[in-house]
Parts: C-alpha cells; structure tokens; sequence
C-alpha cells in the first residue's frame, strides 16, 4: 500500500461526531455524547432509524464524560468538575422537560463524588460516595432521585477507602491498616460493631480491591483476588466467614482491573441491569477475552462479538436482554458502535465516531513480547507506519501512565497521529504495570527510575536490534507517571533519547508525595510508599530524591517538551515548574505548554489540538518525521 498523506491534527482529535452510546432500560431510546458548542454534551434519540435526536445537556465549559440511565424514564444524571479539577459533581437532567435547567444533585463547595451506584433493587435511589464536606472522610449518602434529598448513611470513619450497602441494611467497609493492608470490614445492624470479613495484602493491590460488587442475595461480594495464585480470577466472598470460592478464572490473563485507574472503561464483570445478576467477566491479555456465565448472555455473546473484529467495550441492555447497543476497542476503527435485537436477529451499525478516518489508511498495532535484561517478559505494542518500508525509523516511546495501568490494544489516538507522521512506536508493559500477574507488579518494588526505566530501554534497544528503529533517532513520550519516565529518561540516560515529551509528570517525588489531595493520602501506604518509598523516613526520603529527575536536572541535553494542567490536583503545576525553572536558571531553552482550563486529564478540543499541533512540530524538528502542511 503507498504512503497515505498526514492526517491534520484537527481531524485526529476533533470531537467525534458521536461516542458513548447506551440504550434506556426500556428499550426505546439510546443517548450518546456528541459536540454541542464544541463541547461533548449527552443527546438522547429514539431507536428507529432517522430519529430525531436531542441535546439534554447544555455544558458550554467543559466536555461531559460520564452519564447515567435511571430506571425512572424522567430523569438522567452526569458527572462534571470545574475545569478539571475532578470534584465531581452529579446533575440531574429533567428529560421530560426540555426547557428546564439541570440541577446540581452535590452543590457542596469542595466536594467530590468518588463513587455512584445506581442499584437495581432499590428503584428512585442512587448510593453516593462523597468526600469534602467532612474534612477528608469519605460519607456514603443515599440520594433521592426526584426530590434530591440526601441521606446519610454512614461516614467519618478513619482510613476508609470504600463503602457498600448489602441491601440487608449492613454495610461494607473497606479499610487501610496501619501497615497498608486492606481489611474489608461488615457492619452489624444496629449497633456500632464493625465485624472483620477479610484481609488483603496492600503489595498486590496497590490502588485498592478490585471494585467489589454484592450479590444480589447480599450474603457475598464478587470481586477479583489473587489471594494463592499469580493471576487475577473472578470469585465469591462469603460475608459470613470470610472464604473465597471461585466463580471464573483464564488459565492465562488477569480478570480485567483497568475500571480502579480509568473508572469510565467499561467495569470488569457484565451483570443484568433489573436484577443485578452476574451475566459475564472480562480478562485481558494481548486482546480482550470475555467469559459468558449466564446461559442467556452464552446466547448472545457471539453475536455481539461477530459484529465487528475489534473487543468488545462499552455493551448496555434494555432490563429484558433483548435490544443491546455496544462498542468496540479496535486499533484501526475505536469506538464503532452497533444495535443487536435478539430476539428479531436485527442488527445495524449506529455510528462511527470519526467518520473521515478511513481505517484502512490507519496504522495496525502488534501485540509483541520484550524480553528485559534480567528475563521478565514485557507484554507490549509496535505500531508501523503504513506504507513506509520498516527499517531504521525515527521511534517514540510512548509511556503509559498509573504505573499501576497499562497499555491495550486498540485505538491509542497518540500511537495513530505518531505513525501517520512516519513513526515507529512502541509502547511497553514495564515491570509494574496492572494485568500481568502479581509477579510482574510486584517486580517494580523499589525500582522507579531503577529496573523499571531499564525496561523501557530494553525495549528501545529490541527495537534498533530489530532494525524498526534509527538508534538517532528515538523520542521519549508520556503523561502523569508517563511524564516522569520521560523525564527520569533525559536525567538517568541523557544519551538514549534525541527528544522528550512529557505532560503532567512528576519532577520530584518528595514534593509529588507532599501535595496528593487529602482524602487520598490514607492510601499512599500500600501503594507509592511501598513501592516507591516513605518521604517521612530520612533514609527514604533521600533515596526517593536521589530517584527524582530534578536531583539530575543538570544532565538534561536533550530537546524537552513540558505540558501541564493548570488545575491538576493529582500532578500539580508546582512539578512542572520546578523543572522548567531549573532548566531555565542554567539557561537551557524548553517549549513550556500550561493550560489554564485543564486538570490531569486534557479535553478540550482546542487545547489537545494545541499541544499535539506543538508536539508534531517539536519531534518533526528533533527526530525528522512529518509534519501536517494543511
């Protein structure tokens, strides 16, 4: 196939013309996000083709990202913070009434919703999950629908992560103990008594339990444990005495976790919307791999997955199991969306968020495995440019976030926009990395800027030794714990990279640790201070300093491209400044990108096309790719 022309920035990161599709509990309607005054906004439309649709929601600030049915057909909810500062908010949308305003359901100054459940055996309600108005404890409120009354159930407890309702008025609790274990504590009706169930080891799950779900009878919780094994399978927690049967497990791949980092993915376990049985579970390797565990869903399943050749994402049923919209993860053509009757056999295609993309003029991506110096498999993806002979091309290293997240197949916009411009790029499952075992996360304890950047060297040096890459030419990319492996890239290697970009990252591990939003820090024990170190311990406070690229700011020489979020309460905008200042001090010219209007997460149209549009420039200038003329 012949080189395909650069596709403009603008048409890369545009707003799709509609994403996030789900269909009402009854059947009859389907919403989706789609621009509104260049902003995602949610629409609602009937499910006969050419019907009308409708915006619901009226934000002209700021894109919104996650909504919610209810099982009362008048009203919507959405979530939505102040220009990135993610204090989430829940609204409430009157769809009967097109003219009335939405009204903010938490219009608590400083608060943030961390969790809301709409559960299927209490109709009208929602459990809400609130911190702020406490100090930094965490109060778990049942909210009226109609009305907007809020009711407490429980809160202002120490070092709770998590609550639940069983729905025989206990509650669950997820605790932090003094050593950073997680102990999962039931209250008992009636009284003040705070009975143990279990405990888990803080090490193998550093951003908390897989994100339990209570049985319908709410004698037990389903979640993930690797309690005995190196994998992640699906099992039963009797409440009663604390054991673990299992429900479902993949001789190779971790039940999927990637809903505890990116809480807008799709949740690991598929449960029926009216009674909240358990219809299927995900696990997650090179590609995604459903399990059925439901005769019906067993029915269905294939169905659904012969729609399309990408992995099944987003997937929503009326309360029957019979109408069915879903998306699909997919390298070439992310987000495509179907309707599937199962009951008349219909099935049409909805939408493609990005119409003008031609999939065919998009790069594929290869699940490949990188051996790392001292033998750990590291599971990752190539992405080639199509139509370019590959062999010695300029390369980015694109860098996944968390540490504790990953990279997937399908749809990387950044790995799709990098390869139309005639990059190879790679991005590494690093030691740490969620989804790969226990073992392999396990293996990043004490290692930041250690074994786990030689493992992305080792995979750059994969890729020269494979002829893909110009060992000239080889660029560093990444955001949050990305950015600071951009970063510890241009300070520990200074010689390995021809240029770096890096965004929201973190410059001095000391001071990223001093300034985690309060009601986070109860957490910060079994997870950045196992693994990386403790700044209230002198010894490890220094050794996280020495681990720190602004300890190293003087061997940066290296072309370095910084971009951050004026509002960012996870990476504050101190991180970024601190490096840029150094730099600066010693004279060194840096490109210094801050959006005013932005949080951790970019999205804002304008704003990602500002920053890719001054990265293409950037790398085009330090590595030789192309650049959009346009």
């Amino acid at each position: 196939m012949p080189r395909p022309a650069t596709i403009s920035v603008e048409d890369f990161l545009a707003p799709p013309e509609r994403t996030g599709a789900s269909i009402s509990p009854d059947g009859t309607r389907i919403a989706f996000l789609a621009p509104w005054k260049n902003r995602l906004n949610v629409w609602v439309q009937g499910l006969t083709p050419g019907a009308d649709a409708r915006c619901v929601t009226a934000d002209e600030t700021r894109t919104v990202q996650d909504y919610r049915w209810t099982d009362d057909p008048r009203w919507m909810l959405y979530l939505q913070d102040n220009g990135g500062d993610e204090n989430w908010h829940i609204f409430r949308v009157d769809l009967g009434d097109p003219d009335a305003d939405a009204v903010d359901l938490t219009p608590f100054p400083g608060s943030r919703v961390l969790g809301l459940e709409l559960p299927p055996r209490r109709p009208g309600t929602a459990i809400v999950q609130l911190t702020g108005r406490e100090g930094a404890s965490i109060e778990l409120l049942e909210l009226d629908l109609a009305t907007g009354e809020l009711t407490l159930i429980a809160g202002a407890l120490d070092a709770v992560t998590s609550w639940r309702c069983t729905g025989d008025g206990s509650l669950l609790v997820e605790r932090l103990t003094e050593n950073g274990d997680i102990e999962l504590r039931q209250t008992v009706p009636g009284t003040d008594e705070l009975r143990h169930v279990t405990t888990f080891s803080g090490a193998d799950y550093p951003l908390g339990v897989f994100p339990f779900v209570v049985t319908p009878d709410g004698t037990g919780v389903w979640l993930g444990s690797n309690r005995g094994t190196d994998r992640t399978r699906l099992v039963r927690l009797d409440l009663a005495t604390g054991e673990e049967s299992e429900v479902d497990s993949h001789p190779r791949f971790d039940l999927d976790t990637r809903a505890l980092v990116f809480t807008k993915l799709p949740p690991p376990l598929i449960r029926h919307r009216r009674t909240g049985d358990l219809l299927g579970a995900r696990y997650l390797g090179e590609r995604q791999v459903i399990h059925a565990l439901d005769p019906h869903f067993a029915e269905v399943l294939p169905n659904l997955e012969a729609l399309s050749d990408g992995d099944l994402a987003a997937i929503s049923s009326d309360r029957d199991g019979r109408r069915w919209v879903v998306s699909f993860s997919h390298d070439r053509d992310p987000g495509v969306t179907w309707y599937y009757d199962h009951t008349t056999g219909e099935r049409r295609m909805l939408f493609r968020p990005r119409p003008h993309l031609d999939p065919d003029l998009l790069a594929p991506t290869t699940p490949v495995t990188i051996t790392a110096r001292d033998g750990l498999a590291l599971p990752s993806y190539l992405t080639l440019p199509v139509g370019v002979e590959p062999a010695g091309l300029p390369m980015v290293l694109l860098v996944h976030g968390g540490p504790w997240a990953r990279d997937t197949w399908g749809g990387d916009r950044t790995a799709q926009l990098l390869a139309n411009r005639g990059y190879a790029v790679l991005q590494v499952n690093f030691r740490g990395s969620a989804g790969f075992g226990k073992a392999h996360m396990r293996a990043a304890i004490g290692e930041l800027a250690g074994k786990m950047h030689d493992d992305l060297i080792d995979a750059v040096d994969w890729a020269i030794e494979r002829g893909y890459a110009d060992p000239d030419r080889v660029g560093i990319f990444g955001g949050s714990y990305g950015g600071y492996a951009a970063l510890v890239g241009v300070t520990f290697t200074p010689d390995r990279f021809a240029a770096a970009v890096e965004y929201v990252g973190i410059s001095n591990l000391v001071t990223f640790l001093d300034t985690v939003p309060e009601f986070a820090k109860s957490s910060l024990g079994m997870n950045w201070f196992r693994y990386a170190g403790d700044p209230h311990d002198p010894e490890q406070r220094a050794d996280l300093l020495a681990r720190s690229p602004l300890s190293r700011v003087d061997e940066i020489r290296t072309p370095l491209m910084v971009v951050q979020g004026a509002n960012d309460t996870r990476v504050v905008k101190a991180e970024s400044d601190q490096i840029v200042d150094a730099l600066r001090a010693r004279g060194v010219d840096v490109d210094y990108l801050v959006f005013d209007d932005e949080g951790h997460f970019f999205v804002n149209p304008e704003n990602l096309v500002t920053m890719f549009r001054a990265a293409e420039r950037f790398l085009a200038e330090h590595l030789g790719g192309r650049v959009h003329e346009g």
